[in-house]
């Protein structure tokens, strides 16, 4: 539906490390003769596990709105959480060198890559940088959390930590919630 790809490329203005964006449109079971009987719910995955969902169905006053009212309504409210977020992930994390950081994987070479800072920065890292040698386990998309040093040539991540890799779940996820 061009609607969502429309809507999905909008909260991806908003924040550009979503690592997964699940939309789904149902009917319940219930029996409606008049209006718009659909549902619709949004997963959103953003680093380091932070979950996003909202749930739509049209109220008594809503309910005779077309679906296409109910979809963007849903995305309005994922938005407006997304924003939230970044606004504070952008507040909290402080990047001094030698302390935490988080960021995900966006360059991935031989023995060596890049990862990108909540704040937007791109740090060089080593495979020897990676904890349990776990280099081979990183894709993009991969959260991390790690500790900036200042190398030869400019600043590089040391001790990075997987904390999210896509398509699985953590069991410290954050999660925010919208009805």
């Amino acid at each position: 539906m061009e609607l969502i790809q429309k809507k999905v490329n909008g909260l991806e203005k908003v924040c550009d490390y979503i690592t997964q964006c699940s939309v789904v449109i149902e009917k319940p079971l219930r029996h409606a003769d008049v209006g718009n009987p659909y549902q619709v719910r949004l997963d959103i995955t953003v680093p380091p596990g932070h979950k996003i969902e909202v749930v739509k169905e049209p109220n008594k006053q809503e309910f005779r709105d077309p679906l296409y009212a109910t979809v963007r309504n849903a995305f309005d409210a994922a938005r407006r959480q997304l924003q939230k977020l970044v606004e504070l992930q952008r507040n909290e994390v402080k990047e001094h060198i030698g302390t935490d950081n988080e960021g995900i994987v966006v360059k991935l070479f031989g023995d060596y890559g890049f990862l990108r800072s909540l704040t937007g920065r791109d740090i060089y890292f080593h495979k020897n940088s990676v904890v349990n040698h776990d280099f081979a386990r990183l894709e993009i998309g991969t959260a991390v959390k790690f500790v900036e040093e200042m190398g030869e040539q400019g600043p590089q991540a040391s001790t990075v930590h997987i904390v999210d890799k896509p398509g699985s779940r953590t069991t410290n996820n954050h999660r925010i919630a919208e009805k």
